[in-house]
């Protein structure tokens, strides 16, 4: 892992396309803002762990969902006969 010190109002560019800059600091949290192409996925950690930690629960739930949901999605990409 990179790690930077930036200043309210400095930046960091990403791979060219990507700018997150610094907008604010109050006491343990920091505002920045994300400039990207509308086609770059930006998502928060935290959510994407949650929804994936709730995903894996509801399948652990019922076993046989996963394959429920296979079959039903091999069938919705089947072409029609």
């Amino acid at each position: 892992m990179l790690v930077l010190t930036r200043r309210i109002g400095e930046s960091v560019l990403i791979g060219g396309e990507v700018t997150v800059t610094v907008l604010d600091v109050k006491g343990d949290s920091i505002r920045i803002g994300v400039d990207a192409p509308r086609s770059t996925r930006i998502q928060r950690a935290e959510i994407v762990e949650a929804v994936s930690a709730e995903n894996v629960s509801a399948v652990a739930a019922d076993p046989g969902l996963e394959s429920a949901l296979r079959d039903a999605l091999a069938r919705r990409r089947a072409p029609d006969a």
